[in-house]
C-alpha cells in the first residue's frame, strides 16, 4: 500500500517536514510494510524555502537585510541556478516581530526588496516569491523602495528579470475584502489603522494607475503580504501563481499520485477558510484528478460538513477531546498525537 503525505506546518509547533514525520511513524506502526511518500508543503509562507529545497535542491544564500521595523537581521533564500526563491516572511515576517511590536503602520518590507536585489545582483533571471507570514501593510511600498535604493528609480536592471509570486490568496489590494480589511488585525492593527492602511492603499492604486496606465489593485492576490502582491504585478509585471500548485509540480506530484492508495493532508486548523486556497485545498484538487481519496487531519477543526461535502473523505481533529490549548500547542504532544490519530484511523478503516 502506497500512501501519500503532505501536511503543512501547525504554525508555532511543528514545520511541515516535523508534522509529515510523525504521520509517517502512524502509518507505518500500523502498516509496517506500506510505501510512504513525503511531500514538505507550503503555500508560500512558512516553510516556503525548505519545501522547495526538498523538491529542487539548490543552494542557500544568507544576507543581512533589514526586519520589519529597520533593524539588521540574517535572512536566507534558495537559488537554483538562475532561479531564487524567496520567502519574503524571511525579512519582512510577523515572526521577527514580538507581539507588542507588531504595527502596520510602521512595518516595511524593505527587507523583502533587499533579498530580491541580493539575488539580481548573483545573477538570477528568474526569482520566485512566496508571499505570506507578513507584519507589514505597506502595499509593498517598501520593497520597491529598497529596489530603487539598489539599482535606480528607473529600476532598468529588472526589466529582464522574470517574476513570479506564490500566494493562495485571492483578495484585492483595498476595500472591505483588501489587504488592512482582512489581515490587518493579526498584524496588530487597530480599526482606526485599518481605515488608515485601507486609505493609504487606495490612494497609492489611483496615483499609480493615473502614471502608468493600468491598474492591478483589484486583481486576485493583489492584497497578499499586506499589498506586496500589487507591487508585484503593478511594477514589475509578476505573474501569480498557486502557492500549492507551484510545489507539486515541482515534486512531480502527478507522477507520486498515480501509484499512490491514499493522501493524507493537514494543517494547524481546519475550516470554511481551508476551502479557500489553503495546502489541503490545494491537494485535494491534484488527488481527486487522480481519483485518490484524501484525508484532512488538524489541530482544530470547524465547519466539518463543509469540508467533507468539498470532497475530503475523512476530517480528523488529532487531539482527544478536551486537550487544553496550551497542552496541544506544544509539539511533543502535537507529534504524539498525530501518529496516534493516523495509526487509529488506519486500523479502524483496515479491521
Amino acid at each position: 500500500m502506497h500512501l501519500v503525505l503532505a501536511i503543512d506546518s501547525f504554525k508555532g509547533c511543528l514545520t511541515s517536514a516535523e508534522a509529515n514525520a510523525a504521520a509517517r511513524e502512524g502509518v507505518l506502526r500500523a502498516l509496517p510494510q506500506a510505501e510512504v511518500t513525503a511531500i514538505p508543503v507550503s503555500d508560500g509562507g512558512e516553510g516556503w524555502l525548505e519545501a522547495f529545497h526538498a523538491a529542487k535542491g539548490g543552494a542557500y544564500v544568507e544576507s543581512t537585510v533589514l526586519d520589519p521595523l529597520m533593524r539588521p537581521v540574517r535572512a536566507s533564500y534558495l537559488m537554483q541556478g538562475e532561479r531564487a526563491v524567496v520567502e519574503m516572511a524571511r525579512a519582512s515576517g510577523l515572526t521577527l516581530l514580538r507581539p507588542e511590536e507588531r504595527n502596520p503602520l510602521l512595518a516595511t518590507s524593505y527587507g523583502t526588496g533587499q533579498l530580491v536585489a541580493d539575488a539580481v545582483r548573483r545573477g538570477c533571471r528568474d526569482i520566485l516569491v512566496g508571499l505570506g507570514g507578513s507584519a507589514t501593510s505597506d502595499a509593498g511600498c517598501g520593497m520597491l523602495r529598497a529596489l530603487r535604493d539598489a539599482f535606480g528609480e528607473a529600476l532598468e536592471p529588472l526589466r529582464a528579470v522574470r517574476f513570479t509570486i506564490a500566494t493562495d490568496v485571492d483578495n484585492p489590494l483595498y476595500g472591505p475584502e483588501g489587504a488592512a480589511e482582512v489581515f490587518g488585525p493579526q498584524k496588530g492593527a487597530t480599526p482606526a489603522m485599518i481605515d488608515e492602511l485601507d486609505r493609504r492603499a487606495q490612494a497609492l492604486a489611483f496615483e499609480s494607475a493615473r502614471r502608468m496606465g493600468y491598474d492591478c489593485s483589484r486583481e486576485p492576490g493583489a492584497g497578499a503580504a499586506g499589498g506586496l502582491g500589487y507591487a508585484f504585478m503593478q511594477h514589475l509585471h509578476a505573474q501569480r501563481r498557486s502557492g500549492i500548485e507551484l510545489l507539486l509540480d515541482a515534486y512531480r506530484a502527478d507522477d507520486v499520485f498515480a501509484h499512490a492508495a491514499l493522501v493524507i493532508t493537514g494543517e494547524g486548523k481546519a475550516d470554511a477558510q481551508t476551502l479557500r486556497g489553503k495546502v489541503p485545498a490545494g491537494i485535494l484538487r491534484r488527488a481527486r484528478g487522480h481519483h485518490l481519496p484524501v484525508v484532512l487531519i488538524a489541530g482544530q477543526v470547524e465547519d466539518r460538513k463543509q469540508l467533507l461535502a468539498a470532497g475530503f473523505a475523512q476530517v480528523e481533529c488529532i487531539h482527544p477531546v478536551g486537550t487544553p490549548l496550551n497542552e496541544a500547542l506544544r509539539p511533543d504532544v502535537c507529534r504524539k498525537n498525530i501518529a496516534n490519530k493516523i495509526e487509529d484511523f488506519l486500523l479502524d478503516k483496515l479491521y
